[in-house]
């Protein structure tokens, strides 16, 4: 009898675990460190098989930062259900970004500390993932204030600060949560959401924070 063929494994397939050994490799040891070898080695492949699929180290790293950047805002997506009202959508957001990074430590990595740091096409794919998640959160909030003052023409631009501010605070916040041994997702979302709802439900109901008035600065 003849030698029994074994499956090939189909390419997405194979392609995913190259991804996985990728993003674990950048996440943990750093772009510039990182090399082919071991993430071939990690894969369970041949180098060159990675060249053929993904050719080059900058190709591969731009489509890490791609499939993580899906996936998180896929899962901050998927955990706001519209129906609820809007603080707990905002809550529920938090906690999907959260509970997201939390579970996938090297992906984050990716995402905020490599990406951002090692040239312009790179950093140019994470701000497009950071500018639809500050879109999202700006609805949120427009909805709210909508809502709060019945003003159904209210700007987006009136709380497109705040919406960024959120979501910089968020990204600081993951990176400092996974960092630090015992804070959970849950916790890390209830920090965020006491710090922020606080100011938002005030603006939401017209009592917003205004600047102490300066005096005015004699003429020169």
């Amino acid at each position: 009898m003849g030698a029994v063929k074994t499956k090939r494994m189909p390419r997405a397939v194979r392609e995913q675990q190259m991804l996985d050994a990728a993003v674990r490799t950048f996440g943990q040891r750093g772009y510039m460190a990182a090399s082919m070898d071991e993430i071939a080695e990690l894969a369970g492949v041949s180098k060159p098989l990675v060249y053929l699929y993904l050719n080059s180290k900058e190709d591969l790293f731009t489509a890490c930062i791609r499939r993580e950047a899906k996936a998180l805002t896929e899962a901050v997506r998927a955990g706001v259900r519209p129906e609820l009202p809007v603080d707990r959508q905002l809550w529920e957001g938090l906690r999907a970004f959260f509970t997201h990074t939390a579970r996938n430590p090297d992906g984050w990595a990716v995402l905020h500390l490599q990406a951002r740091t090692h040239g312009e096409p790179f950093a140019a794919e994470v701000a497009a993932m950071r500018e639809e998640l500050v879109a999202f959160v700006t609805q949120l909030i427009v909805v709210a204030a909508r809502e709060a003052h019945r003003d159904p023409d209210l700007a987006e631009g009136e709380v497109a600060g705040l919406a960024e501010a959120l979501v910089g605070a968020a990204e600081s916040l993951a990176a400092w949560a996974n960092a630090t041994p015992g804070v959970t997702a849950r916790q890390a979302a209830a920090t965020l959401m006491n710090f922020a709802w606080a100011g938002l439900g005030n603006l939401m109901e017209g009592r917003p924070w205004s600047p102490p008035q300066e005096a005015e600065q004699p003429a020169l």
